[in-house]
């Protein structure tokens, strides 16, 4: 049990009337004058008292706020930082129903025997006794499993195994990959940099942008995070760019591949945000489909996070949940490849991490490279 119904309330109540709960702040300075102002994604509940900057993004029209400085305009914001938390929003009582060990993410044994009947179910009460309608009610197919450590898809294109440099970078000539999201995209970054030497852009490795060049085998690899709100280290406004902008400055075609992974940042704030976002995203990845037959997209989703009192008000599974079903239902129909980061991470034996450990990436980066390069009988059947 993740969370008791009691929580889910709670959690739905927060994320609805406090969206505003994790905030931003942005450097604005001219000469010597400098301020810092808090920032956020949603109109504040003191609007318009308090005059605000709007860097609404003028291509996707993704909104974005920040106070304005006392002394200077809205066009000398210089960068974007994480601010920090508010305090908790809810009561003690409320609090007694996110304790680790207790009531979040604690194993329900059973009291009795540990299988279950499944009835057939009653439409307008009449039982459905044809037993392959019965079957489809409760048919569950999963995204794959874990065997002798290695991840093995249920249908599909087949997981290959690249244990070797040689075979990855075999697999990778030729190709751009272009990487955009949150820093668990960044760990695939980071894994592929291993077998690719990274060029040194000066930039700081938590924020980037990220690039490795093997000009001997005409590999490309970049890596660049998602606009706000981004939880991150103070980065430049220049550097900050939105998923669906940069897709639409690619080219595309069959030597290109583009992998995203847009989730974690946004489980506090209420799920019109995500919808908005996945909204541009989608537009954009149909228009470089179109412009660039051959294009590989493939898409990271949520996975479990570990958990207690605090980040459960702001990064709960609950939230990722729920973002998770509208990534998947947003991008049903095209053309692109879906790693199921939440089943991988679930049917791992590691422990609940925001950033998956070493043996979960590899299994996620092979997959890739399995659709990067698969294998000519794939391609045949």
């Amino acid at each position: 049990m993740v969370h008791s119904s009691e929580a889910v309330a709670v959690l739905r109540r927060l994320r609805e009337r406090w969206p505003n709960r994790i905030f931003f702040h942005s450097l604005y300075r001219a000469g010597n004058l400098s301020e810092t102002t808090a920032c956020l994604p949603c109109l504040p509940p003191d609007y318009p008292q308090r005059p605000l900057c709007n860097h609404t993004d003028p291509h996707t029209g993704e909104p974005w706020y920040c106070y304005k400085p006392e002394r200077l305009g809205c066009d000398a914001r210089v960068n974007h930082a994480m601010g920090g938390y508010q305090k908790p929003l809810y009561s003690k009582q409320e609090a007694l129903l996110f304790r680790s060990g207790v009531n979040l993410k604690v194993v329900l044994h059973a009291s009795g025997p540990d299988s279950i009947d499944v009835l057939p179910q009653k439409i307008d009460g009449q039982k459905l006794e044809n037993s392959s309608t019965r079957a489809e009610l409760v048919k569950y197919t999963p995204a794959g499993y874990y065997y002798q450590s290695y991840w093995k898809p249920v249908g599909g294109t087949p997981a290959r195994r690249f244990d070797t440099s040689s075979s990855i970078t075999q697999c990778l000539t030729g190709k751009v990959i272009n990487m955009y999201g949150d820093s668990t995209m960044r760990q695939w970054f980071e894994y592929l940099s291993a077998f690719i030497p990274e060029f040194n852009m000066h930039r700081s490795k938590m924020v980037g942008p990220l690039m490795a060049v093997d000009s001997k085998h005409n590999i490309l690899l970049k890596y660049r995070c998602h606009g706000p709100p981004i939880r991150i280290k103070p980065v430049v406004v220049s550097e900050l760019r939105y998923v669906a902008n940069e897709l639409d400055g690619l080219a595309g075609g069959p030597d290109t591949v583009v992998l995203f992974s847009v989730w974690a940042h946004f489980t506090s704030f209420p799920v019109e945000v995500y919808i908005r976002r996945m909204r541009h995203i989608r537009r954009a990845t149909v228009r470089l489909l179109a412009r660039g037959p051959g294009t590989l997209v493939v898409i990271r989703s949520a996975n479990f996070v570990a958990m207690d009192q605090t980040t459960s008000t702001h990064s709960s599974d609950w939230f990722s949940l729920q973002m998770d079903g509208v990534l998947r239902a947003m991008f049903q129909g095209l053309a692109v490849v879906l790693v199921d980061a939440w089943e991988m991470t679930l049917a791992h034996h590691s422990a609940h991490n925001i950033h998956p450990p070493p043996p979960v990436i590899k299994n996620m980066v092979d997959l890739v490279l399995a659709h990067v390069c698969p294998d000519e009988t794939d391609k045949k059947s």
